[in-house]
C-alpha cells in the first residue's frame, strides 16, 4: 500500500522561509486550495493520505518532504539546516514509527529530504544551504550497513538537489546545470530545462508519468518531445514559498 504524510497549509506561510527568492505576497487560500487539490491528485493515484494539521507556528511546515528520509529497510528523521523548522519533525516521527525503524540525524549534522534522491542503493545527496557535510556523514554511517552509498552532490544558487535535478527513470535525469557545481556521477542521459524555466527541474515521477507544476509549460513541452507522458498541477501561490512539487508529502510504501 502506498502513503503520502502532508500537512496542511500554515496560515503563517508567507512568514516561510526564503533563501533564493525574493518575498511576494501569498494568498493563503488560494494556496491551500492549490495544496488540496495536490492531495486529491495524489489520491487519484491510489495514495492514501496521511492528513497532518496546519500549525500557525511553523510557516514552513506543509514542505514535509524535508522531514524524513524513508528506505525500505528505516526512516530517517532529518535534522532540518532551517533552524525555524526543527520543531516539525515531532508529528512526522510519530507516524512513521508504526511503518519503520527510526533512526536520527543529530546535531551538528544537518540535512532537509529535498536533498535526498534514491536511485536503487545510490543515495544522492545535496551539500548546500540546508544540509551539511556532517549530516551527509551521519546519512551514510546509518545507511551504510544496509548497503547504501552517500554520494554528495555539491549545489550553487538551489535551495535544495531537487530543486535543481530530479529522477526522470530509464537512465535519465531532469536538470538545471548551472545549479550543480559538479557534473551528475555515473552513467546517465541528462536533460537540461529550458534557460527561461530555472525552477522546472522538480518534478515527481509517479506510476510513469512526469509531474510538473503548470508554471513550466517549456519543460512540459521538452519532456513530452522526449518521450515522456506528463501531467501538469498548478501550484504557483505555492511556488512563492520555494516550493517545489515533491517537497510537498512523504511518499513510501508499507
Amino acid at each position: 500500500m502506498r502513503y503520502a504524510i502532508i500537512r496542511r497549509v500554515s496560515p503563517a506561510l508567507a512568514d516561510c522561509e526564503l533563501t533564493f527568492m525574493g518575498r511576494s505576497p501569498i494568498d493563503f487560500a488560494r494556496a491551500d486550495q492549490q495544496h488540496r487539490r495536490i492531495g486529491q491528485w495524489l489520491e487519484s493515484h491510489g495514495v492514501t493520505l496521511i492528513t497532518l494539521p496546519p500549525d500557525p507556528k511553523l510557516p514552513d511546515s506543509t514542505f514535509t518532504e524535508d522531514i524524513a528520509i524513508v528506505l525500505d529497510e528505516m526512516a530517517i528523521i532529518t535534522n532540518p539546516g532551517a533552524p525555524s523548522r526543527r520543531n516539525e519533525t515531532i508529528p512526522v516521527a510519530e507516524i512513521l514509527a508504526h511503518f519503520r525503524p527510526l533512526h536520527f540525524i543529530k546535531p551538528p549534522g544537518t540535512i532537509e529530504g529535498g536533498d535526498v534522491v534514491r536511485i536503487g542503493r545510490s543515495i544522492y545527496v545535496g551539500l548546500g544551504s540546508r544540509t551539511n557535510a556532517e549530516g551527509i556523514r551521519q546519512l551514510s554511517s546509518i545507511t551504510q550497513p544496509d548497503g547504501y552509498e552517500v554520494i554528495p552532490i555539491p549545489l550553487r544558487h538551489a535551495l535544495h538537489l531537487k530543486t535543481c535535478a530530479t529522477w526522470l527513470g530509464d537512465q535519465t535525469w531532469l536538470v538545471n546545470p548551472d545549479w550543480l557545481q559538479i557534473p551528475l556521477p555515473g552513467n546517465y542521459r541528462l536533460l537540461n530545462v529550458p534557460a527561461a524555466e530555472p525552477w522546472a527541474a522538480n518534478t515527481l515521477l509517479l506510476d510513469g508519468k512526469v509531474h510538473l507544476p503548470a508554471a513550466h509549460p517549456q519543460t512540459a513541452r521538452m519532456l513530452r518531445n522526449s518521450g515522456y507522458q506528463v501531467a501538469t498541477i498548478a501550484m504557483d501561490e505555492l511556488q512563492k514559498a520555494e516550493a517545489g512539487l515533491t517537497c510537498l508529502s512523504i511518499i513510501f510504501e508499507a
